[in-house]
């Protein structure tokens, strides 16, 4: 089956399979610069093949996936069936897994997932859906999967097989060791697939075990095959499975063999690709200042050697010889990019006072900012930017902390018993502390959505932590602002979309302080967690404001939290940190409790938040110092955002 890509926007689409423009690549694959501007040329692509079986009166077969990467896909063809009058009469889908045993009526079932996203909202027959059943007996198991198989085979096969892919390399949950020719069956869940969905079952404890999948065999048999990948978090397995050879170790390299497959990328995702990484062994290259700095950096860590001990024949023999054309000679090379990477560096993050700011990365004027620091959740100021944060109040900035939500979710079900049991000590009459316990003790497995006063009591706890905090680096309380972004507070692991309450709130704080500098989270390792909600509120409302007189003299810097840091070659500000503000920024953390021992959201990084981040503040020291920059304890890093 031909794709018509006409809708891709600068695509030139050549059949999948001779399309290489790299000695690299084994699959095709098309980066966006976002993954909502990808989501929608992909449900474009599904609605044209929706379109052109109704005209022939055949059924579309359409293999689906939940988890996050699809979500934006399925509200554009919701959108698209509502206003657009884009039917699903002649739809047929097979999803690809289901959590066993799983009730379909939970909340983190993929069939609570797909009517949710997708069917609810569309005019899809019941009949025509199919998704395994969590439920089925062990003892009927085995047939139900080979009918689930046969199903297939009756209809004609799937048309469209739509793909998301794990950080094992898994599709589907076909994980490490699956056969090529495997079909649906049940599968005992990787470790590290079930770390990954901690989060949305509260814990690791929570997460099945065990799933029913579709085998690869059965994905290959798709007459197209699309999978989706956003984040940095994905770009490491997308350059094993897109430029490493077929192995059973790596399920998703048995696409390699599909002669119609692409890979949807967003420019994280891609961001380890040897053409996007190092375009420079692929291809000539435009050498941009930005580019230029990145390819030095890259020579220095993969020969070991400081900016300036590199040779001409370094340059040379790694596919650098045109920089060197342009620049004159390595040593003209060396000393302006080791001059750009000091400038970055500055101990006074606020700017420093009647000083020459042409070589710093902040302006010398005013001498007292304004700034906010914004907070997705109430840590990741201190977890992320402590050292900065301690630095700014200590050389007398107005300096302003925003918490964006509560963090209620983060807070476990234990933490909050412990507080409104002493709650009832002191009050023991209380109607609300009762019922909060009575909720907490009687609070079922499965039932994930917190009660009204739950949530409140959570978000307090973590209100508290925050102030304990604020006040140890010696910020007043009224420079401490809980915003409580409605999009968090729905009570489950699911936030809501923004809308323009949220929107306003930020635009309130922001009217309201004025600031010379703004921090935020550009941490973008989940594109559809929390800190991406927040990053896109403060975006849009810096876009509505900017045409304000005061938004002429804000620059914006963009922190990462705890799981990823800038590279060496995308920092533009470095704050170096002693070793005494090491330990104050350790002990800032610490007043957050009920984040620090046996928190729910570790992710795949068993460390406690403050030993990632000191461990990421010393490793971005040690990489300035092995580039042959001055030795430091360590060092908070930041990326200017421009508008």
């Amino acid at each position: 089956m031909e794709v018509d890509f006409a809708n891709y926007k600068n695509i030139s689409y050549t059949k999948a399979g001779k399309f290489e423009e790299t000695r690299f690549e084994k699959i095709h694959n098309v980066i966006f610069e976002t993954s909502n501007e990808a989501s929608i040329l992909v449900a474009q692509e599904m609605a044209s093949l929706i379109r052109e079986r109704e005209l022939l009166n055949k059924p579309c077969v359409l293999g689906l996936a939940t988890g996050s990467s699809p979500i934006k896909v399925y509200e554009e063809l919701v959108r698209m069936h509502k206003e657009e009058n884009l039917s699903f009469a002649n739809v047929v889908t097979f999803n690809l897994d289901e959590y066993y045993p799983m009730d379909k009526s939970n909340i983190q079932s993929y069939y609570y997932f797909m009517h949710e996203h997708l069917f609810n909202h569309v005019d899809i027959l019941p009949e025509n859906i199919n998704i395994p059943d969590g439920k089925i007996s062990t003892e009927d198991l085995y047939q139900y999967c080979i009918d689930y198989e046969l199903k297939i085979k009756d209809i004609g096969g799937l048309d469209f097989q739509l793909l998301g892919i794990g950080r094992t390399g898994h599709i589907g949950f076909n994980e490490p060791g699956s056969h090529l020719n495997s079909g649906t069956r049940i599968i005992t869940l990787d470790h590290l697939t079930r770390v990954d969905a901690a989060p949305s079952f509260l814990g690791i404890d929570n997460v099945p075990r065990k799933a029913i999948t579709m085998g690869i065999g059965t994905v290959l048999s798709a007459k197209r095959i699309v999978l989706l990948a956003w984040g940095i978090n994905k770009s490491g397995i997308i350059k094993e499975t897109i430029e490493g050879q077929i192995s059973a170790n790596v399920p998703a390299t048995y696409l390699q063999k599909h002669e119609n497959t692409t890979f949807i990328l967003d420019k994280e995702a891609s961001a380890e690709l040897t053409r996007v990484k190092t375009p420079w062994l692929v291809t000539s290259c435009v050498w941009t200042e930005n580019l230029k700095l990145k390819a030095v950096v890259w020579l220095s860590q993969l020969l070991e050697k400081p900016f300036l001990k590199l040779t001409d024949k370094d340059y040379n023999d790694n596919g650098m010889s045109g920089l060197l054309t342009e620049e004159g000679s390595a040593y003209d090379m060396n000393i302006k990019m080791f001059n750009k990477l000091q400038h970055t560096i500055t101990g006074w993050p606020g700017g420093k006072p009647n000083a020459d700011d042409s070589k710093r990365p902040e302006r010398a004027f005013p001498a007292k900012k304004r700034i906010i620091i914004f907070s997705p959740h109430p840590d990741d100021d201190v977890i992320s930017m402590g050292g900065t944060f301690d630095r700014l109040v200590e050389q007398g900035h107005d300096v302003h902390v925003a918490y964006q939500t509560s963090g209620n979710i983060a807070v476990s079900d234990e933490e909050a018993l412990k507080f409104a049991e002493i709650a009832r000590n002191l009050e023991p009459t209380s109607l609300n502390v009762n019922g909060i316990i009575n909720f907490l003790k009687n609070k079922k497995d499965n039932d994930l959505m917190d009660s009204l006063d739950v949530r409140k009591l959570k978000g307090a706890i973590r209100k508290s932590e925050s102030l304990a905090a604020t006040r140890y680096l010696g910020l007043k309380d009224k420079n401490v602002h809980f915003l409580n972004l409605p999009f968090y507070e729905t009570g489950t692991i699911k936030k809501g979309n923004l809308t323009e309450n949220d929107i306003q709130i930020m635009k309130d704080i922001i009217d309201e302080i004025k600031p010379h500098q703004i921090y935020a989270a550009g941490d973008l390792a989940d594109p559809h967690g929390t800190h991406k909600i927040c990053l896109d509120a403060l975006f849009i409302a810096i876009e509505q404001l900017k045409t304000n007189d005061y938004m002429n003299d804000c620059w914006v810097w963009l922190y990462r939290g705890a799981w990823h840091e800038w590279e060496s070659y995308e920092i533009e500000m470095a704050v170096p940190m002693s070793p005494d503000q090491i330990l104050k920024k350790r002990h800032a953390i610490f007043y957050h409790q009920s984040q620090k021992d046996g928190v729910m959201f570790q992710g795949g990084d068993s460390r406690e938040f403050w030993v990632r981040a000191e461990d990421r503040n010393r490793l971005t020291a040690k990489k300035y110092n092995d580039l042959g920059l001055a030795d430091y304890a360590a060092i908070e890093a930041f990326k200017r955002y421009h508008f």
